[in-house]
């Protein structure tokens, strides 16, 4: 406002100042009536550009009002439907940042404060990538076309998180820049449904058709990238490319028939869906056994290997911590054989776990098969922190009771290590045991994918720890899961889910200290939840006499 009196302040002085002695003429001061008409439409036009931007940002405030409302009042559970964690990604990577260029047309010191406060937690454009990719990766593993997100219908939950016109773009725009054009066709493919269906929205059907044209040719499908670019050019017949890309496009189909000699087919009326484009190949060869996993389905629990499984109480061969109070075991699967042990942590023990781990979690990293430097990789998407005894009493205690329940000594375990894992959180199959050089003279069930997986190339990734290989893994499970985030074992298919309070425990080496390769396993995309888990690595050493080498390679 100080800007634009100043402004009308120096025209009326430049008036004053040019023809001072206009006072003599009225012809002169009506020419000063139509200059105060003016100056009062600019006064009127400064105030309704005011109010406008008064009224959008009253908007937005009365917006995120009701939306925080609901998503302070059970932080976990909100972020726990993955569109609202992608659209918290999007809202403060985004639209924060449209809002804050708004109100510096017009410099507000506070909110400009408060932002600059601020902006050093927000999401950037990496967040914000990394939440979308999340979303495609659970359509895929549990097979959900993009409408099931964009409506908020997710297994077992319907919910007021609905993606808009806008945000489907966006999706598929993120698939497109990565060269991903399979998602980017189911995304453009809802956006434009959406928007045929009357819903408001930023972007233009033109914008959509232009990605969603070149997204179906890349696809490979000629006929439907011909339909679809004949439409955006009937929409806008002067864009840039479309001419060009449709004469292209018809060149194309016209040799293909040729060479095929194929007759001319109309194109399929079918909306496009999840399934009518093959999804590309991965780096992952067991990608369709993992993910079939995931959704609970080709799990190999026959008749006669449930008959072998059993449930008990076990003291840990007479330990006398575990005398009176012996642990509740299970059989999850009896070769290799896991066990799961009930009532492990307690509610409270869960909480004083988690409150220690909050302020360190850190990104996830792996250790990378050639260097044995640890990295973050797309294949582990978590958060997790490492706890020592010395951060807490409960450690200790954990430590202690696995010590007791499992017969082996933690003193050369690893330290606690605690994950959370957020939108579409995972682990891909991996081992958790170091490889060594693969003896393909070795010929037995259950090293099936040693052959495939050879890695000659990996250095002892525990050599610098003096305690040899991980013998066993123990996993606690900190949190229920609504839907996903099951424990998965390809090789022989078996799904482990989450129970709060539960812990699973298995060998990863034979007695022989062999790598039993069967154990290669995965976390599956949590898809609604907050999964919180902890593990102990136990290692070799210290062992020797707990549990003595077997009589075989195998045994």
């Amino acid at each position: 406002m100080r800007r634009f009196l100043s402004f009308m302040s120096w025209t009326v002085l430049c008036c004053w100042t040019t023809q001072a002695d206009v006072f003599t003429s009225i012809g002169q001061m009506t020419d000063l009536v139509y200059t105060e008409k003016e100056l009062v439409q600019s006064l009127r036009a400064y105030i309704k550009a005011e109010e406008s931007k008064l009224a959008a940002v009253k908007s937005w405030a009365n917006k995120l009002d009701d939306l925080t409302r609901i998503s302070t009042s059970d932080p976990e559970g909100y972020l726990a439907h993955p569109v609202n964690a992608y659209k918290l990604m999007k809202r403060l990577n985004t639209e924060w940042s449209e809002l804050e260029t708004l109100v510096l047309q017009n410099p507000s010191d506070e909110f400009i404060s408060n932002m600059s406060m601020h902006r050093q937690f927000f999401p950037d454009e990496e967040d914000e990538t990394g939440a979308a990719k999340a979303l495609m990766r659970l359509q895929d593993t549990y097979q959900l076309d993009s409408e099931a997100f964009s409506k908020g219908k997710l297994p077992g939950m319907h919910s007021n998180a609905m993606l808009t016109v806008d945000d489907c773009f966006d999706m598929g725009k993120t698939a497109y820049n990565d060269a991903d054009y399979y998602h980017a066709v189911l995304w453009m493919q809802q956006s434009l449904k959406q928007l045929d269906a009357g819903e408001e929205a930023v972007v233009s059907k033109a914008d959509i058709l232009d990605y969603l044209s070149y997204s179906v040719y890349q696809m490979g499908d000629l006929p439907r990238a011909i339909e679809l670019t004949r439409r955006l050019v009937a929409i806008d017949p002067s864009h840039q490319r479309a001419g060009g890309n449709l004469r292209y496009f018809e060149r194309l189909l016209v040799k293909q028939r040729s060479e095929q000699k194929e007759e001319e087919k109309p194109v399929s009326e079918e909306p496009i869906q999840l399934g009518t484009y093959d999804r590309p190949k991965d780096h992952l060869p067991e990608r369709e056994t993992y993910e079939a996993l995931c959704r609970g389905e080709g799990i190999k629990m026959t008749e006669a290997r449930r008959s072998r499984l059993f449930c008990r109480y076990s003291d840990g061969k007479r330990n006398p911590h575990l005398l009176l109070k012996p642990a509740m075991e299970e059989d999850e699967w009896d070769s290799p054989h896991i066990v799961r042990y009930l009532d492990f942590l307690s509610h409270e023990e869960i909480e004083k776990i988690k409150e220690l781990a909050k302020p360190r979690l850190a990104r996830a990293t792996v250790r990378d098969p050639k260097t044995g430097v640890l990295t973050t990789a797309n294949y582990r998407v978590s958060k997790s922190a490492w706890l020592e005894e010395d951060d807490g009493p409960v450690i200790a205690r954990v430590n202690k009771r696995i010590q007791d329940i499992t017969g082996l000594t933690v003193d050369t375990a690893e330290l606690l290590q605690v994950a959370n894992y957020g939108v579409g959180g995972q682990y891909e199959p991996h081992y958790d045991f170091s490889r060594r050089p693969f003896d393909s003279n070795l010929k037995l069930d259950g090293n099936r994918l040693a052959t495939f997986l050879n890695y000659k190339d990996e250095p002892d990734a525990f050599k610098r720890l003096g305690t040899g290989n991980r013998v066993a893994t123990f996993l606690n499970y900190m949190s229920d899961v609504e839907a996903g985030g099951a424990t998965v074992f390809p090789d022989f298919g078996a799904s482990i889910w989450p129970r709060k309070g539960t812990a699973v425990f298995w060998y990863n080496l034979f007695k022989s200290g062999e790598g039993d390769y069967r154990t290669r396993h995965a976390a599956c995309p949590v898809l609604v939840g907050s999964k919180w888990v902890s593990n102990k690595w136990i290692h070799e050493r210290g062992q020797e006499f707990l549990r003595p080498c077997g009589l075989t390679e195998v045994d």
